[in-house]
């Protein structure tokens, strides 16, 4: 999971696209980077860190232009990759293009074989995102030498997202600048991850506009929301400030994330229509009437959540069940998230630097723990244990979302069914596993109807990590043993350098967004 954004404007972009870009921090703390057009030339500076550390003062300054793209990071699991992997990526035929991307791609191998490699396009690195911009600029190429011209057109630029859409499988959401021409932005036909189309006019009637992951971006920069962009939309803004758009895909239809609205996205965000904060006080409203027939709810005292993301959900329960609600677990904010982070002994050690509990608000108290989630398990079993430590009598555990059983393969680092601690597992043997008095988890179909209540115009999710249902349809057991096994050579490889195998090759596992 990473955040991309992208802006035309008729002033200077780069101090909007850093404060958009620190928006969109929560998507990705692993690297960031921002490429600027001016005239034909890019000017691009990226680099492994957070927003605020990998850019500076000279560095802001380098980054002229009216338009620019940008993208925060997403570490893989087992791999946190080199600066070579920061986006975005550029590529110098034809017309020169960078490109961002959020997703994962599930066909990367058979694109590297049949685009890249049968047509000599160089892949400098393991990301599917450079890939995905190599098979763009393929098209691209097509388009206009099939054409017997030279020049760039708003069609030809559509015709080569539409052949895209055809060759390529997975989630993407993407923005590219082509040198000379503008920018176009697209989403993949079923919509799985988001992206969101803004605008802004100034006092001279001159608009500019912004595609972002994430509508919280237009917030910070004094733009407006103007809708989410469809599955398999393409939408061209030229330098010139037109924008043009075309569905591009033949069969789309909307299947978002349900993780994005779970977990991922941040509260004050609107993602195709669905307002995140609400609908995470809605599954606190389902989450009750669960708990309630589960737990003792004599032998509750008090529910907490576990802080960010739960908090709306916690609060809510609280309400529907009648029992105080308090903040005992209190946060370091300056801790990155641990579901994110690359590996299982660093996501353990900081969750006890993130997360420090309160004794008075433990002491003796039969507490109930709200979190968003349980995926791996490592930081609830940590949590609980420090709820002991701190003189808790009982801890139960809800978890907002289902459990979590599968794979994700569109771009959420949930790799391998092994990690995975409801993987074979029952409500009370998760419970056993992380030591509670009690688990509850969200009801798949409760929270489908909640998020589908606030815009029903949807009417799938992709809801493969709770279900096992895939719906870009190539996902069978090959491929998951497939890539269990590429994820434990890549762990070894981490543990002992001298087992990687420094060639260049693309690897259907590489979740570079």
């Amino acid at each position: 999971m990473c955040g991309v954004l992208g802006l035309v404007a008729h002033e200077p972009v780069n101090q909007l696209l850093y404060d958009g870009l620190q928006m969109l921090q929560h998507r990705g703390q692993d690297a960031a980077g921002i490429v600027t057009v001016e005239g034909n030339v890019f000017h691009m500076h990226k680099g492994k860190g957070m927003v605020r550390d990998v850019f500076r003062t000279r560095n802001m300054r380098d980054l002229a232009g009216r338009a620019g793209i940008a993208h925060v990071r997403y570490p893989t699991a087992g791999n946190a990759g080199s600066s070579a992997e920061a986006q975005p990526f550029y590529v110098s035929s034809p017309f020169g293009i960078v490109l961002a991307h959020n997703g994962n791609l599930t066909n990367t191998e058979e694109l590297y074989e049949n685009v890249c490699f049968k047509h000599l396009r160089h892949i400098n690195t393991r990301s599917d995102s450079e890939v995905l911009l190599n098979v763009f600029a393929h098209e691209l190429r097509r388009e206009v030498t099939g054409s017997g011209t030279t020049e760039l057109s708003v069609n030809h630029v559509f015709n080569a997202v539409s052949s895209l859409h055809k060759r390529v499988r997975g989630a993407y959401g993407v923005v590219a600048l082509i040198a000379g021409y503008g920018m176009v932005a697209f989403r993949d036909p079923l919509g799985i991850r988001p992206l969101v189309l803004g605008k802004h006019t100034d006092e001279a009637g001159n608009t500019a506009y912004a595609v972002a992951s994430e509508s919280v971006v237009f917030n910070s920069i004094a733009f407006e929301r103007e809708r989410d962009i469809a599955p398999g939309e393409a939408v061209f803004v030229g330098f010139d400030g037109q924008i043009f758009t075309r569905q591009c895909a033949k069969a789309p239809r909307l299947n978002p994330c349900l993780f994005e609205c779970v977990y991922f996205a941040r509260p004050d965000s609107v993602m195709d229509g669905v307002s995140v904060y609400q609908a995470r006080v809605n599954m606190g409203i389902t989450l009750a009437e669960k708990v309630a027939r589960e737990l003792p709810l004599d032998d509750i005292d008090v529910v907490m959540p576990i802080p960010d993301t739960s908090r709306p959900s916690a609060m809510e329960l609280a309400h529907r069940l009648g029992k105080p609600y308090r903040e005992g677990l209190i946060k370091n904010r300056y801790i990155g998230r641990t579901f994110i982070m690359p590996g299982q002994a660093t996501r353990k050690k900081s969750v006890r630097q993130k997360l420090s509990p309160m004794e008075s608000e433990f002491a003796g108290k039969s507490v109930l723990l709200v979190d968003d989630s349980i995926v791996r398990g490592t930081t609830s079993r940590e949590i609980v244990e420090m709820a002991r430590q701190a003189g808790a009598r009982k801890v139960y555990f809800a978890s907002a979302a289902p459990e979590v059983r599968f794979p994700n393969v569109y771009g959420i680092d949930m790799p391998t069914r092994e990690e995975l601690i409801a993987n074979g597992r029952t409500a009370a043997e998760i419970a056993r596993e992380i030591s509670a008095d009690g688990c509850v988890f969200q009801e798949l179909g409760a929270l489908e109807d909640l998020v589908r209540a606030l815009n029903p115009a949807i009417e799938n999710f992709d809801t493969s990590c709770f279900s096992g249902c895939y719906p870009t349809g190539d996902i069978d057991e090959a491929y998951l043993q497939r890539l269990s096994g590429s994820k434990s050579s890549a762990a070894a490889a981490q543990l002992n350098p001298s087992l990687i195998d420094h060639s260049v090759r693309i690897s259907d596992d590489d979740e570079e967004e």
